[in-house]
């Protein structure tokens, strides 16, 4: 029961253009709608990172992202329906829909179908995916715990959805879905 009130409290923050903190597969991560461009660049002050850079969305299901996106051949679409859901990020060419916010300076965007199961929920009932940033001040270290969250942010976040880490060690690998190639490890 507390699991609900706390995912409807993080959902409700979300719709008021809120930043919230929730756990990934490998580290704790900064959260926020994608279209609220408030949001997403309270979210950016707060971490001191350059909008320049882009950040990732995570959902429930590729459809979910399928509007922020232009698919790529078929060949390149399976490389990354393989992988899904799963910690395995992916660069997509750009939609027109997608805003210059969360692409940065690119003509792509990072998306993610996440397989982990509070991460999952989340989108599943906020409908829609979120913004999944590492829970850090640029340059510094991810946040492993909700304690580190706490003390990285202390009263800055309108919501933490606790819950553990899915296992991996660090942040998703993240590849470009054309090329396959790998951008970071």
């Amino acid at each position: 029961m507390a699991r609900a009130v706390q995912l409807r409290a993080a959902c409700a923050a979300l719709r008021r253009g809120g930043v919230i903190a929730y756990p990934t597969e490998g580290v704790w991560a900064l959260g926020c709608d994608p279209l609220n461009a408030m949001a997403v660049d309270r979210l950016l002050a707060l971490k001191r990172r350059d909008w320049r850079k882009g950040l990732i969305l995570i959902a429930a299901d590729f459809g979910q992202l399928e509007p922020f996106v232009v698919l790529p051949s078929r060949t390149a679409q399976k490389r990354a329906f393989s992988t899904w859901p799963g910690p395995h990020t992916w660069v997509f060419p750009a939609s027109d829909h997608t805003p210059m916010w969360i692409s940065g300076e690119r003509d792509s965007v990072a998306i993610r179908v996440t397989a982990h199961p509070l991460a999952r929920e989340l989108c599943l009932a906020y409908g829609g995916p979120i913004v999944s940033t590492s829970a850090n001040r640029a340059g510094h270290p991810p946040a492993l715990s909700a304690t580190a969250v706490r003390l990285n942010f202390p009263g800055r976040l309108d919501a933490l959805l606790p819950g553990p880490l899915g296992g991996r060690e660090g942040p998703t690998v993240i590849r470009d879905v054309i090329s396959g190639m790998i951008l970071r490890r």
